[in-house]
Order: structure tokens, then sequence, then C-alpha cells
């Protein structure tokens, strides 16, 4: 039997306690994301501090863009009454922002408030919308390219390097030391910019971007996000491939024919991945 007399039904008693009640559910949902985005002040800080003093590469704002647009496209079918757990998580989230700020790395507290974003717009966007390509976005809205770069940049390079090499051994004398080849006797670095981090973040914006612009349901988003590592790797290798060929032939490309090289093989990958997200459901 239920307790008239429990603090809640005390609580439900005072006509004030249940006016306030009525008038946050009750609260315009930009009111909710406005409060949200202004508690988050430490971490835009942070990141605007990050993104233009040389750091990193602002590509972060590029997912923050497409959040906005997300909310912009789907602004006159907001729930007029919010979901009670993605706000709660919400709010968690920004008091964990707060109370964690100078407590511990600022990208790791950068993630929480993130994460805590997407929990609100998740909270008021359409029960159509796909979650997983909304936290994604939130994730690539970190200004991580450079923490990318060192802690995964050696290893993706020596994959690449490893990779080519077994390629260009079909037309070269090609041997891999750490992240550098030998072809054909002449010493080719794989450098920082071969790594393909950059590639994996245009890579995984894009399937994100288009899961969420052709209402790909989180299952098919999921099943065929791995789709998106292989691509980017064969990418990268195909573009190494052709850069280190063209060197060890005596065919020294322009700086321009190396950006064209790089330019064409990212689109190659972002169509490949963007065909691979908007298929019907059914042949997922």
């Amino acid at each position: 039997m239920e307790n008239i007399h429990s603090p809640l039904h005390r609580l439900l008693r005072i006509p004030g306690f249940v006016r306030w009640g009525v008038t946050i559910d009750t609260a315009a949902e930009w009111r909710w994301l406005a409060l949200l985005a202004v508690a988050l002040w430490p971490t835009w800080w942070w990141m605007g501090q990050r993104m233009v003093d040389g750091s990193d590469d602002p590509l972060g704002a590029l997912a923050l863009g497409a959040l906005a647009v997300v909310l912009w496209a789907h602004r006159k079918q907001l729930r007029a009454a919010p979901h009670l757990g993605l706000q709660a998580t919400a709010l968690t989230g920004v008091v964990l922002t707060t109370a964690l700020h100078n407590q511990l790395p600022d990208l790791l507290v950068a993630l929480v408030g993130l994460l805590s974003l997407a929990a609100g717009l998740l909270a008021f966007l359409p029960a159509r919308i796909s979650s997983a390509p909304v936290w994604g976005l939130s994730v690539l809205s970190l200004p991580l390219l450079a923490s990318l770069q060192f802690y995964a940049g050696f290893p993706l390079r020596v994959v690449t390097a490893e990779a080519s090499r077994w390629f260009l051994s079909l037309g070269f004398i090609a041997e891999r030391t750490g992240s550098s080849l030998i072809v054909n006797g002449q010493l080719i670095i794989v450098d920082a910019p071969c790594s393909g981090v950059q590639m994996v973040w245009l890579g995984y914006f894009t399937a994100c971007a288009v899961a969420l612009a052709t209402q790909c349901s989180n299952h098919a988003f999921l099943l065929r996000l791995p789709v998106v590592g292989v691509l980017v790797l064969l990418g990268n290798v195909a573009r190494n491939i052709v850069l280190v060929a063209a060197q060890a032939s005596g065919k020294h490309l322009p700086a321009w024919g190396h950006d064209a090289v790089g330019l064409g093989v990212l689109a190659l990958v972002c169509s490949g991945i963007a065909w691979a997200m908007a298929r019907q459901e059914r042949s997922a």
C-alpha cells in the first residue's frame, strides 16, 4: 500500500511545489538547451583556446556545426516532454564537468561535457532520430586530432608502411624499417601526415552525418561502422603507395600533386562511406 505520508506525497500537496514542477515540465525546449550550453562554458572556453592556439586542428567545429544543423532541421518536431532519463544524464554530466574541472585532464572533462550535450539534445529530438550518430558527433567535436596523432600516429604509420611494402614489392625492391620504407635503395619516410589520422576523423564524420541525413537506424549504423575503418585504411595505403611509387620511380610530384592525390583518395573514401551508410535498411 502506498504511503500517503511519504515526503513525496507531502510535497505534492504543496501548491507552490506543484506549480514549480509544472513550470519545469512545460518550459520551452530552447530554454533547457540554452541553459545546458551556458553551463558548459568552461568546456567551450578550453576547446576554443585549443583550436585557435595552433595546438590542434579546428575540425571539431565542423562536428558541432553538424549537431546544430540536426537541431535546426528538427526544431519544429522537438518533444514537448523530454526523455527524462536522457535529461537526467545531461544534468548529471554537467555537474560532473563542473566538479571535475582542474581535477582530471581537460580532454577527459570536455568529453564528459560533450556527451552531456548529446544527451540533452537527444532528450528533445524526435524518437526516430538515431542516437549513435549523435553520440559519435559529440565525440568528434573534441579537439582530439593532436592527441590521436601522438598516441595512434606511429602505429598507424607502421601499419601503412607494412601494407604499402607488400604491394610495392610487386614492382620494386622494398623493405620496411620502423615507419620508413627503403624502395630500390631509396629511403622514404612515412611521416605524420601519412598516418591518416585526419582521414580517420573525416571518415567517421561522414558516417555520422550521412546516417543522420538518411535516418539510418542505430542497428544499421553500428553494423556498417567497421566498413569505415576498412575503407580509411585501404585509402591511406593506396595514397601512400601512389606517392612512394612516384618518388621511387624518380617522378617527383610537386606539392600540389601530393595534395591532389590526397584529396582524390579522400573523396573516394568518403564517397564509399556515404554509400555504405545510405543503403536501404533491408540490405544491411
